[in-house]
């Protein structure tokens, strides 16, 4: 089953369907938040999502879009934790800095995705949402609300930082 016959089965009130959207998509929302925030506050703000997802769903007029859409509510609500953080004084951060061992980062999942945030957070957020979500670039434009173009350039830029952040750790392509 489709999700767009999905989506129409949950606004039609059927909660089988809406069970099975949620199914669906839990571990790949809970996977991009995570990607974009730290574990602690990553199943806070994939509870978020859902929640949105619950209210916003009899409102969504595009059910063939429903991915873009989830991945916008998510978008939203990691940017709203960042803002909060952000919100915080430079010395309130300073003791959360870890070293890593730069051997163990490459051969490590966890480690890698330490990597990730070491990147601003506009290019790790297209860089999340186009190749460890697999959306398309028009996808990844109409999530993040900016031109196509804007999406490829920040995906070349974040491969330009991220091959700079693994030689610095002793990655040789």
């Amino acid at each position: 089953m489709t999700d767009e016959l999905l989506v129409v089965r949950a606004q039609l009130g059927e909660r089988a369907a809406l069970a099975e959207l949620v199914a669906r998509w839990r571990m790949p929302v809970w996977t991009y938040v995570r990607r974009m925030l730290d574990a602690e506050r990553a199943d806070d703000v994939s509870q978020e999502v859902w929640l949105a997802v619950l209210r916003g769903l009899p409102r969504l007029r595009e059910p063939d879009r429903f991915a873009p859409w989830l991945f916008t509510i998510a978008r939203r609500s990691v940017t709203d934790r960042l803002r909060g953080q952000y919100a915080f004084r430079q010395e309130d951060l300073v003791g959360d800095v870890v070293v890593e061992d730069p051997v163990e980062s490459l051969v490590d999942r966890a480690e890698l995705v330490s990597l990730l945030s070491e990147l601003p957070v506009l290019e790790r957020e297209v860089l999340v949402l186009f190749y460890l979500e697999d959306l398309p670039v028009e996808d990844c434009a109409r999530i993040c609300r900016i031109p196509a173009g804007t999406v490829k350039s920040r995906l070349n830029r974040a491969r330009r930082l991220l091959r700079e952040h693994l030689e610095k750790k002793g990655y040789r392509p």
